[in-house]
């Protein structure tokens, strides 16, 4: 193996061992399959930059490279489509850890040779800033003693590329997609505005994907994204999104957005949207989701697992079945484990609890989380003064409002 800082400003020399120059950077090529090859280095001789292909090199060595030929392309160097510089573009870059669904920056890049061949092996890396390391340290905090300089093989990583001038590339969305959309969105809240861009812009092409990925962002992110966004494309978007989700980015819109992007969603959508900005954010109202399951309270089992296997609904809505009677009222609730362990002609009535836990619309927080621990519940049905649900409560929700702010961070910062 052989660090890029020992190469970087070292001596070109030729065949003889006469000095000719320093080297200037090594180049690199992406996108292709396995490691990175190097393609050549950046090299300044006599006051101009040139490229030496690595067909004129004989030997990479540790505070040297020597040619193999005598003879130079005296023109100036210039960029090549793909072509990434290892110390301007990578070192001291941050970067995506796929493996661990985390940045890190790149301190040091570790190159090694094989079948003759010099590819990029992995990067050192530094995963907390200097600032970060001295308040630790001025802390006295010894939870966190683990070594910060193990190798992280290429083939796990995925660098920003948006900064380098020729490149063409993307980050790889096929590797990304396989990391939760939380994790994803993790990556794009620690990421500077430019980079969280270019992780949101690389799983652009699975629009359900970058959907989840807005619903798992803060506030302040949501809003930062979405600003640069035609109202279009904002509500194209959000119509993707689960409604409450929507709901609750719309809120957050400047003014004079909302009533553009609001009207441009599908209608159903619009109109579920609009109900729900007119609660108050921290009661069921606000929290609750109007995409739910019904089915009738004297159907069978059967009737409700079709009922499911046919409904839209986000996935976290369809632990729990509402059951109405015929006038439309909720007349009960059974979780869909309970429908798994039953037999297809069982009647629900008979798996549904004798009294039904609900909340109405302006029930706040406290009261919504105290019921669904002391009952065991995954999602609480709201209904409207008629009896009627017009929503569902679910769990996911609840926590989020109910953990500080800064959760994330935090947790981030104790990975870190």
């Amino acid at each position: 193996m052989l660090p890029l800082s020992q190469l970087i400003r070292s001596p070109l020399v030729d065949r003889s061992g006469e000095q000719l120059g320093r080297v200037e950077d090594v180049i690199v090529r992406l996108g292709g399959d396995g490691l990175p090859p190097v393609t050549g280095i950046k090299a300044r001789i006599g006051g101009r930059e040139l490229f030496v292909p690595t067909s004129r090199i004989a030997d990479l060595e540790r505070g040297a490279i020597r040619l193999s030929k005598d003879k130079l392309n005296l023109g100036r160097f210039e960029r090549r489509p793909g072509e990434v510089l290892l110390r301007e573009d990578v070192l001291h870059h941050r970067l995506i850890d796929v493996h661990n669904a985390r940045l890190v920056t790149a301190r040091e890049i570790e190159l090694e040779q094989v079948d003759g061949r010099w590819r990029v092996l992995g990067i050192l890396a530094q995963r907390r800033s200097p600032l970060h390391r001295l308040l630790a340290g001025a802390r006295g905090d010894g939870s966190r003693r683990e070594p910060e300089g193990g190798l992280i093989s290429w083939d796990r990583l995925e660098p920003f590329v948006g900064h380098v001038p020729s490149s063409r590339l993307r980050i790889g969305s096929r590797r990304l997609a396989r990391l939760h959309p939380a994790q994803i969105a993790d990556l794009v809240e620690a990421a500077s505005h430019d980079q969280g861009e270019e992780i949101i812009r690389a799983v652009g092409a699975d629009h359900e994907l970058e959907a989840d990925i807005f619903e798992e962002l803060d506030d302040e992110h949501q809003v930062e994204f979405v600003a640069e966004r035609s109202d279009q494309e904002a509500a194209t978007l959000l119509a993707r999104m689960a409604t409450d989700d929507a709901a609750d980015l719309i809120a957050q819109l400047p003014q004079e957005r909302r009533a553009n992007v609001l009207a441009l969603l599908p209608g159903p959508q619009r109109r579920h949207v609009q109900a729900l900005l007119g609660y108050d954010p921290r009661t069921a109202g606000g929290l609750m989701s109007p995409e739910f399951v019904t089915v009738p309270s004297d159907g069978t089992v059967a009737d409700a697992v079709a009922a499911v296997r046919g409904s839209d609904c986000p996935d976290e809505a369809l632990g729990t079945i509402l059951l109405v009677d015929g006038a439309g009222r909720l007349a009960g609730a059974v979780t869909a484990l309970a429908l798994l362990r039953a037999e297809p002609q069982t009647p629900l009535c008979e798996l549904a609890a004798e009294e039904v836990q609900v909340v109405r619309p302006d029930a706040e927080l406290p009261e919504i989380a105290s019921l669904m621990s002391d009952y065991n519940l995954i999602a609480l049905p709201v209904i409207d003064d008629d009896g009627r649900a017009v929503g569902v409560v679910t769990v996911d929700d609840v926590l989020e409002l109910s953990l500080p702010r800064d959760w994330r961070l935090r947790h981030r910062a104790s990975r870190d």
